[in-house]
Parts: C-alpha cells; sequence; structure tokens
C-alpha cells in the first residue's frame, strides 16, 4: 500500500480568494453549493480527495447547521489553519451578507424581464454543477454493486421523504449498510482527514456552545435588551436546524413574524431576495435583522443576527473535529463511512431532481440550457465562473424568445 500524500498547507488569502469567487459566484442553495465546492477544490486545486469530500459531507450533514457553510468552513480549516476557516467563511458569507443589507436598504435590483431572466438562467446553472457533481462522485463512491445499492436506497429515502428527516434517514442507514456490507472494502490510499484542532480547544468550543443556548435566553428576559433578544432568536435557530437552507426558515418566520418584529410581507419580500442572490441562504438572517423593529436594526443588526445565526453550527463542528479525528481510524467506522459516502451520492442525485431540476428547468429550452452548461462543465472544463456567466445570460436571451 502507498503512503499517503502529505497535505499541502495554504495561506489564508488563497482561501479567502478561492472563497470569495464562490461567494459571488454560487447560486442555487446549499446542494449546488456543495457541487460548485466538489469542482473547485476536489477536480481544480486538489486541496481534498473525492472520498475525503464525501466523508467530510456526511459529518456536515449529520450535524444541525448550515450544512455547506460547514463545509466551506472546514475545507478553510484544512487549508490554512484557523486563520483559513475564518477566511474561507468570510469569503463565502459576505458577498450575499451585503446585498441582502442592501436589500433591507431598498436597493433592489431584482426585479424586471432582464434580472428574471438571468435568475432563471441562474437555476439552470445549479442543475449543471450538481449533476456534474453527482455523476463525478458516483464514479468514485460508489464502485461496485454494494455501494451503488446503497446510492440506489438513498435515491429513494431521500425523494419519498423530503427535506431534512429524509437526508439524515438516508445517511443513518448508509452508515448502517456500510457496517454490513462494506467491511474489508480495499479502497485507494488516501491521506487522512485530519484537522488541526486540539481537543481543549473543541471542548471551549462545545462549553461556549452550551453557555450560549442556555444563557442567551435568560440574558434576554433579564436585561429586556433588544440586541439580546436578537442574538437569542438567531441562535436558537441556527442550532436546531439540520440540512441548512430552506429548513432554517420556518425557526426565523416562528422567531420574528410571530412576535411582530417584522411583518408577513417584509419576511416573505426578503425570502424572495434571498433566492437571488449567490452564497449561503442563511444570510437571510442579515436581512431580517437589518429590518427588525427589535434591536438596533440596520447594519448592527444584520451583523447581531449574522454571527448568532452561523455561530452555533460552526462551534459544534469545531468541537466534533479532534474526536472525529480518532474516531474514524477504527475498521468499523471506516466500513460506515464508506456506506454513508454512498448515501451521500444519492441525497446528492435526490435533490438534483428535487427542488433543483423541477425548479429550474420548465420547459425543453431551459432543458437544453441546462444541456450546454453542463457540457461546458464536463467536456469544455470550463471553470463554473465561465459557465454562471453563460447561464444567466441564456436566461435572458430564452426570456425575450416567443417560446
Amino acid at each position: 500500500m502507498t503512503e499517503p500524500i502529505p497535505r499541502v498547507r495554504g495561506s489564508a488569502g488563497e482561501v479567502f480568494r478561492a472563497f470569495l469567487v464562490l461567494g459571488m459566484t454560487s447560486f442555487g442553495g446549499p446542494v449546488a453549493h456543495l457541487g460548485y465546492f466538489r469542482t473547485a477544490f476536489v477536480e481544480r486545486r486538489g486541496w481534498i480527495t473525492e472520498r475525503e469530500y464525501a466523508e467530510l459531507v456526511a459529518l456536515c450533514q449529520f450535524l444541525p447547521g448550515p450544512a455547506s457553510s460547514q463545509v466551506g468552513f472546514a475545507l478553510g480549516l484544512l487549508r490554512a489553519g484557523t486563520r483559513g476557516a475564518l477566511a474561507a467563511f468570510a469569503g463565502f458569507t459576505l458577498p450575499s451578507a451585503v446585498l441582502m443589507v442592501a436589500f433591507a436598504y431598498g436597493a433592489s435590483l431584482l426585479s424586471g424581464p432582464v434580472a428574471e431572466g438571468a435568475l432563471a438562467g441562474l437555476k439552470v446553472v445549479a442543475v449543471a454543477i450538481v449533476a456534474q457533481a453527482v455523476w463525478a462522485m458516483a464514479r468514485t463512491l460508489t464502485p461496485d454493486g454494494r455501494r451503488a445499492g446503497i446510492a440506489v436506497g438513498a435515491v429513494v429515502i431521500a425523494t419519498l421523504f423530503a427535506g431534512s428527516v429524509g437526508q439524515i434517514a438516508a445517511l443513518v442507514l448508509g452508515a448502517g449498510a456500510g457496517l454490513l456490507l462494506c467491511r474489508g472494502v480495499a479502497d485507494a490510499a488516501a491521506s487522512p482527514l485530519r484537522f488541526p484542532v486540539r481537543r481543549s480547544v473543541a471542548v471551549v468550543c462545545l462549553a461556549v456552545l452550551v453557555g450560549i443556548l442556555v444563557l442567551a435566553p435568560v440574558v434576554a428576559a433579564v436585561t429586556g435588551s433588544g440586541s439580546a433578544q436578537l442574538f437569542d432568536v438567531f441562535s436558537r435557530a441556527g442550532a436546531l436546524v439540520f440540512g441548512g437552507g430552506h429548513v432554517v426558515l420556518p425557526l426565523l418566520q416562528a422567531g420574528v413574524v410571530d412576535p411582530g418584529w417584522v411583518d408577513d410581507g417584509t419576511f416573505l419580500a426578503g425570502y424572495g431576495a434571498a433566492q437571488a442572490v449567490p452564497g449561503p441562504l442563511f444570510t437571510f438572517a442579515a436581512y431580517l435583522g437589518a429590518v427588525s423593529s427589535v434591536g438596533p436594526g440596520g447594519v448592527v443588526g444584520a451583523l447581531i443576527a449574522l454571527v448568532a445565526v452561523f455561530l452555533p453550527g460552526m462551534l459544534l463542528l469545531v468541537g466534533i473535529l479532534p474526536f472525529w479525528n480518532s474516531l474514524r481510524r477504527r475498521g468499523g467506522v471506516q466500513a460506515a463511512i464508506r456506506g454513508a459516502s454512498a448515501a451521500v451520492v444519492g441525497i446528492l442525485a435526490a435533490a438534483l431532481y428535487s427542488p433543483v431540476f423541477t425548479t429550474a428547468v420548465t420547459g425543453p429550452a431551459s432543458f437544453c440550457l441546462a444541456v450546454v452548461c453542463f457540457a461546458l462543465l464536463t467536456a469544455g472544463r470550463m471553470p463554473p465562473w465561465v459557465v454562471v456567466i453563460v447561464g444567466a445570460v441564456g436566461g435572458v436571451a430564452l426570456s425575450f424568445l416567443p417560446l
């Protein structure tokens, strides 16, 4: 067996630049983001192998919080340590957060036929990105009949039971099937997926997380501070959601609309804007913090809400990683990882169908545009940002055609 190749470390600046480009071009929601990440860091830059990436995705899917942002945070951590993790988070999050705050101040450019056509084209790009990720990951992670069967089962479960419940069930059952079917399976050697986090740091992060969940509502109730109430609502939403993205919306609605902090029309307008911007949907919290009648509002309110909604998931991820470093070495765990990784392929395939394909492909013209974008990514090996431009221009062109 060949020795694993030592992992090359990079700089925080390198990580920030890479994720800033993704933050400005990654349209389509959390599943599409995972496809963008795979293209950028597995295929183009080689920061992580296909198997390691699938393992990381599976781990983050198991944890509450914004799954795609957690994956990005962990990729930055692997590449450049703590500074790299923060750089990845900042680069991926800032573009959409700035756009959402701008929308809160009324700077909306999301109406009219041109903007709507571009948005439709960007949704089509997400179809191509996710399809490419599913195809490439399937070749590596389902090389035999057992793991292909696990992937097919995950497709069925995640499709029939939509949302985070179906995804988590598919991962759990995939891991269980891996324990039964994938022991002793020989895989190509890969570098150990070891994160540079000490156990003492992990314990502190977990303690801080518990402290936030226990003390934030107490501080908010005792002090009556609007800022404390805002932090409490958004931190609870970030801590309780599995899968991220759209799953957080009911929690946010219950937190800010039901008590009258934000009216229903304003909430829905912001949600519509969040669909049209790149990057994580969790930045919808920045918009809500800016327009909330409780708390400081504006940029300060946006910053409080943004930090609060992301912080629990990141603290939990860092708190788990060093224990995962040790746990993953066991033979049974490795077999479970193989099954869970195959299930990740199935989950992405199910998401490719719904909501990605069913939302974006509305007729023959949009289907043809999706095929063109897929061909540019695979046969043409075009960078995703180029395909994003092609999709946006194609969407605008299709909006003016009498089809």
